[in-house]
């Protein structure tokens, strides 16, 4: 595995403490957890405590294929930053407010399946989805 990390980020225009709920709050994920619009996330769970399980179902719309995303939490900063690990790789999920706008930054390790722009390209989509989703609702 590449020790190289991928890193995406996103400015939304909501003050941190929406954009913390709506990135973790299972009844929000269902609504932005996907890279492409032919996919939907049709459940999510959030044992949001160190040591506690994520678990979000993310699959095709047509029924085609499907995966289920499933990470344990390692450390939590409520409102700030958490990290999690899934498949022996880690994900750091940082918040930084500013003039009322939120900074959400994802580094995660990448996996070896796929080209790191693949992935990164991958990772973006579904924050810009978020990122949507946040400043809509």
């Amino acid at each position: 595995m590449s020790t190289e990390k991928i890193t995406v980020q996103a400015t939304i225009n909501a003050d941190k403490n929406k954009v913390w709920d709506y990135y973790t709050n299972p009844k929000h994920i269902v609504n932005w957890n996907f890279a492409d619009p032919s996919w939907c996330c049709s459940r999510a769970e959030n044992d949001m405590k160190v040591g506690g399980v994520y678990n979000a179902r993310m699959e095709a719309k047509d029924g085609s294929f499907g995966f289920d995303f499933k990470a344990i939490y390692t450390e939590i900063n409520l409102g700030e930053q958490f990290s999690y690990g899934f498949e022996g790789r880690t994900v750091v999920v940082s918040l930084k407010e500013e003039n009322n706008k939120t900074e959400i930054t994802v580094t995660f390790d990448p996996e070896t399946e796929n080209s790191i722009e693949l992935q990164k390209n991958g990772w973006q989509a579904i924050l810009n989805n978020f990122k949507n989703y946040t400043e809509v609702s």
